[in-house]
């Protein structure tokens, strides 16, 4: 019986491919929005300002930090929690694929949403008038400090990856004298 259910919890693992086949359907989604974004400011270029031409510009980076991010999540989850992924030599093959772990994914997902909320920040500054008011003073206020809720937790997330790592590597070199 125990066995069994071991093979039944295992198996299960092959639940979350289709999930990670929706995040590819998901980045599919995100590239029309891209390239719709794309049309828009080719065809305004001329008629737009300074400041609105980086706002959309912001808006694409953003985008392109999402896609990233889905297809870093994508292939090291289903790598990490489904299944090796099966590249033929003679494929192109992403450098990072099959390095990260799931305290560096982590790590590194935290560190693209402080990249997205940078942008979202900057964004909400920029498209801020000159003088703002106290309403919009204060949703800019909570933009601050939920961005720096992001920063604080992804820098104590390294330290503490780092500490671990420091530990594991101690008791490692322990059990070897």
């Amino acid at each position: 019986m125990e066995k069994t259910i071991e093979k039944l919890l295992f198996a299960s693992r092959w639940i979350l491919a289709p999930v990670y086949l929706g995040m590819s359907l998901a980045l599919v989604a995100l590239g029309i929005k891209f390239f719709m974004e794309l049309y828009h400011l080719l065809h305004d270029v001329f008629a737009m300002s300074e400041a609105d031409l980086v706002l959309m510009l912001l808006a694409m980076v953003d985008m392109v930090l999402v896609g990233s991010l889905i297809v870093m999540v994508m292939f090291s989850g289903y790598e990490n929690f489904v299944s090796a992924l099966d590249v033929d030599e003679n494929v192109e093959k992403l450098s990072w694929l099959g390095k990260l772990d799931a305290n560096s994914l982590k790590l590194k997902v935290a560190s693209s949403i402080v990249a997205i909320s940078s942008i979202h920040l900057l964004r909400a500054f920029m498209e801020t008038p000159a003088r703002v008011d106290e309403g919009r003073e204060a949703t800019l206020m909570w933009y601050v400090i939920i961005h720096l809720t992001f920063v604080v937790s992804a820098v104590m997330m390294g330290v503490l990856d780092r500490i671990t790592a420091k530990s594991h590597g101690s008791h490692d070199h322990q059990g070897e004298t």
